[in-house]
């Protein structure tokens, strides 16, 4: 086959056209006109000096117009311990705040607040009938410092003695500040019968490698007094209001701005929409959030107090507050959150506090709850070999009683000898039920550990994301355009794991019945399946979960062996059994009942066929 090269005319015909496109653009800019002009920013950094005010540029009290020419947007810089944060006289509100103990997955410094995502607005009406928003008002700043905490005062000033005052009282190393909107002189101004409504929005900025995985553990949350915390739908765009709030909070996996209101707002509307569409598009936002509530005045004027959190979602931080913030990070619903909670959550900062290396704390966390766990393995495992050791009898009534006609009576015989041998179906699967909410419970803790975010272990460069070994050149569906290889041990694990136990599992199941589903090849084909999901689901999710269920499905593996070869002894077993035959029955009223209900039911049946 030739190969096509281009010429030199075509070389040529490519510049002259792509000089033609730069001459137009060139020449087709849009023109400046002057209000544009006193918008663009100069840098003002004060420290502890409080800042000149200039008197002409005051608006006139009697007529306060909606923009002032003359003003410029400029910039008050802090530092603390835990910030270092930007403030706008242009709304008096936040430019930018960076977070100095965080980085991005990239490296970066991590900014909740930057480039215009976020503000905060007061829109009220005046006595002449105008709106007024506070964000489009330029303030005077002022900054001083008493002890640990930095006093931050943007003044929107109509005279000396009628002003809007922002106060914002951030401590040096805490994450949580105190926000005040207070006013003097503004009864006469104000008109308060039209509505004051606060709005607060930010969206939230790119952190950390996997944005699809960010997005599905960003949303917004609220709580209502009184009552549990509340989230927008999570996997898309939604809308609510609600009454009788304590506060609202912005959640981005692993960080959150929260603003909490102690006499709490009387109503509010949130919104929440998903801006991630693909993850082969290298998105550089997750979701937007807006926040709405309407405001009183107080004897005419402006007087509110907030609290106002912006930092990481460690559980202990937030729980230390006391203002149940601490909701905000998912630790699943009902008994999942209360495992956490009172286990999880403990023996994680536990550990902690002892080891530097965070992959052997989840080695050894494993360690700690399969060896909990083991006495329900050895339970399930010791319900397993009896009901192997009565399979022979159980064959036997089968071909005693063959047909769908007989399929009480093969049932009533069953329980019969189970009885007789004291083994029960539910002594093997009662164990197994127990260690679900463990399972999901862990489900839950590793995506919202910020203690394993940044952290390495092996191959792994982040424990809260994933550990790509090799980047495909195209996008699977529903698997992603890497290859994490923690899914794939796990995935091996958990199938030499369940071909393990699927002759466990068939010593548990009864005889295969007429017109009764194959359960044994329902699981000869989960065997097969169950890895093959695990490795498609877990390959975008955190590496240290992945890692956990490798360990343990080892672990578990170990323990089953040395219950098979070391602890159990199947003549002793078998001795038991026979042991136990011989001794009366005793029936439980619940086991006489479920006794009486079959026999009914056969004896219903019994009548129907001669019918």
């Amino acid at each position: 086959m030739e190969e096509k090269k281009f010429d030199k005319n075509s070389i040529i015909g490519f510049l002259l056209i792509g000089a033609i496109m730069l001459y137009y653009l060139y020449t087709n800019q849009p023109e400046v006109s002057p209000a544009d002009e006193v918008t663009k920013t100069e840098e003002v950094v004060i420290t502890d000096q409080t800042a000149e005010f200039d008197a002409e540029q005051a608006l006139n009290p009697t007529t306060y117009p909606l923009e002032v020419n003359s003003q410029k947007e400029a910039f008050t810089k802090v530092t603390t311990e835990k910030y270092e944060l930007t403030f706008s006289n242009k709304g008096g509100y936040l430019k930018e705040l960076r977070l100095l103990e965080y980085d991005t997955y990239k490296g970066d410094p991590v900014y909740i607040i930057k480039d215009g995502n976020a503000g905060l607005n007061i829109e009220f009406s005046t006595i002449d009938g105008r709106t007024l928003d506070t964000e489009n008002l330029f303030f005077s700043p002022s900054v001083n410092k008493s002890g640990e905490t930095t006093y931050v005062k943007m003044r929107f000033a109509l005279s000396a003695n009628q002003f809007l005052e922002y106060t914002y009282a951030i401590k040096a190393n805490d994450y949580m500040m105190d926000f005040s909107v207070q006013s003097r002189g503004l009864a006469s101004v104000v008109n308060g019968s039209k509505g004051i409504n606060l709005s607060l929005d930010l969206i939230g900025l790119r952190q950390e490698k996997s944005i699809s995985y960010e997005n599905q553990q960003s949303a917004l949350y609220y709580q209502v007094k009184g009552s549990e915390v509340e989230d927008l739908s999570i996997g898309s765009d939604d809308e609510e209001n609600d009454e009788d709030i304590d506060w609202v909070g912005f959640k981005q996996h692993f960080f959150s701005s929260i603003l909490i209101n102690k006499t709490g707002f009387a109503s509010g509307d949130f919104k929440s929409k998903s801006l991630f569409e693909d993850e082969e598009v290298d998105s550089l936002y997750t979701k937007s959030f807006a926040f709405t509530a309407p405001l009183t005045l107080k004897a005419g004027e402006f007087d509110e107090n907030f609290n106002y959190y912006i930092g990481p979602n460690d559980y202990d931080l937030l729980k230390s507050y006391d203002e149940g913030i601490e909701n905000i990070i998912d630790l699943g619903w009902g008994i999942f959150g209360t495992i956490n909670r009172w286990a999880f959550i403990p023996l994680f900062s536990f550990l902690s506090e002892h080891m530097t290396n965070f992959g052997l704390i989840i080695i050894l966390m494993t360690i700690i709850v399969r060896i909990f766990m083991s006495p329900l393995v050895y339970k399930s495992y010791v319900s397993s070999a009896k009901m192997k050791i009565l399979r022979p009898e159980m064959n036997e009534i089968n071909k005693k009683f063959p047909g769908q006609e007989n399929a009480m009576k093969r049932q009533q015989e069953t329980m019969a000898i189970q009885k007789k041998a004291g083994v029960s179906m539910l002594s093997g699967c009662i164990p197994a039920l127990l260690q679900m909410p463990v399972f999901f419970a862990l489900f839950r803790f590793f995506p919202s550990a910020i203690g394993l975010r940044g952290e390495g272990f092996l191959w792994a460069d982040d424990l809260s994301s994933y550990d790509s070994i090799y980047q495909l050149p195209i996008t699977i569906p529903f698997y992603g355009d890497h290859i994490s290889l923690f899914p794939i041990l796990a995935s091996v694990a958990i199938f030499f794991y369940m071909k393990m136990n699927q002759s466990q599992q068939m010593n548990m199941q009864q005889p295969a019945q007429e017109g009764m589903p194959d359960m044994q090849a329902m699981m000869k084909y989960m065997i097969y399946l169950s890895p093959v999901m695990m490795l498609f689901f877990f390959n975008n999710y955190a590496s240290g979960l992945s890692l956990y269920y490798f360990v343990s499905n080892l672990l578990t593996i170990t323990i089953m062996l040395v219950i098979k070869n070391v602890i159990i002894n199947e003549d002793k077993l078998h001795a038991e059994i026979e042991e136990n035959k011989k001794k009366p029955v005793k029936t439980s009223k619940f086991r006489q009942r479920l006794d009486d209900a079959m026999k009914q039911a056969q004896e219903q049946q019994s009548k129907q066929k001669k019918k």
